[in-house]
């Protein structure tokens, strides 16, 4: 089985050359993340550990809107990563610069957004991001969003932009709810099905849970997800500088859905690899060559 985590953070130390927005080690506190620069090196150790064929690099939001170091583990392993990148989603000349940029750029899969914050949490409502959807429909730029609150607005998105491919990150829950507490959140985005251009990452899962590994007190939520939306429509991935927190290995992630959540193989085909490559046009590889399938 192809393996490909729809999401990872890799980050550099802090330093004054490198420095983060102000805040932002809060945040990885409040969130789960560890503080330790986390190395594409060592994320590809882990990989390789785990079975993993390749991951996609979310920057994390720390760094700012900055990808160099994401486009560096790209160049150096390019058949085991691709880039999911930031913009300055409040500067629409600045972004749309970018994004004809990463149309360009064999490296950059999509683009990630996020609507979360304090500081970005009303962008999709009041009028500051209305300059991306189209510009990002027209290049054909896959896009990542967080944005628990604004499912309805997300729909409405989704039908006025057919062509733009939306992937909802996390399925859409938010940030530190748990256990039953995310059936609401959970079946709002599975509602979102009627779209076809609308995805779902089935990922950081075990951050949603108290119970322990491998949560199986959630697992009906994961299966509501995958019975609405389709196998084809939702990505497995982990977040895994979080779950590293929970004590959790790379391999128990994998394990949660191929072992231990009931997935016949052909969804798991669909849903650990697979959906994800076709959704962005990253076609295939043979994991014994690494060389794309014909």
């Amino acid at each position: 089985m192809f393996v490909v985590d729809s999401q990872v953070h890799i980050w550099k130390e802090e330093t004054p050359d490198r420095p983060w927005v102000p805040g932002a080690r809060e945040r990885i506190r409040l969130n789960g993340h560890r503080e330790d620069p986390f190395s594409y090196e060592e994320c590809l150790q882990l990989m390789d550990e785990a079975g993993v064929n390749r991951a996609l690099i979310l920057p994390p939001s720390w760094e700012g809107n900055r990808i160099d170091y994401a486009l560096e583990a790209c160049e150096a392993y390019p058949e085991r990563f691709g880039i999911m990148a930031r913009i300055p989603q409040n500067k629409p000349e600045e972004g749309t610069a970018m994004l004809r940029d990463f149309a360009q750029n064999p490296y950059i899969k999509g683009t990630r957004l996020t609507f979360h914050r304090p500081q970005d949490r009303n962008w999709m409502i009041d009028g500051t991001n209305d300059w991306y959807w189209p510009i990002a429909e027209e290049l054909n730029i896959p896009t990542m969003v967080h944005a628990p609150v604004w499912k309805a607005e997300l729909g409405q998105i989704a039908g006025r932009h057919p062509g733009l491919k939306i992937i909802i990150d996390h399925m859409g829950i938010m940030a530190r709810c748990v256990d039953d507490a995310i059936g609401y959140w959970v079946q709002e985005t599975a509602d979102l099905y009627e779209h076809p251009n609308i995805y779902v990452k089935v990922s950081a899962l075990p951050g949603y849970s108290t119970q322990p590994f491998p949560n199986l007190n959630i697992e009906k939520y994961v299966r509501e997800m995958v019975d609405k939306m389709g196998p084809e429509r939702c990505f497995w991935g982990t977040d895994i500088t979080r779950l590293l927190g929970h004590g959790l290995s790379y391999v128990e992630t994998i394990e949660q859905f191929t072992k231990h959540f009931d997935f016949t193989p052909e969804e798991l085909e669909w849903i650990m690899g697979r959906g994800i490559c076709e959704c962005l046009d990253w076609p295939v590889a043979d994991p014994a060559t690494a060389e794309p399938a014909k």
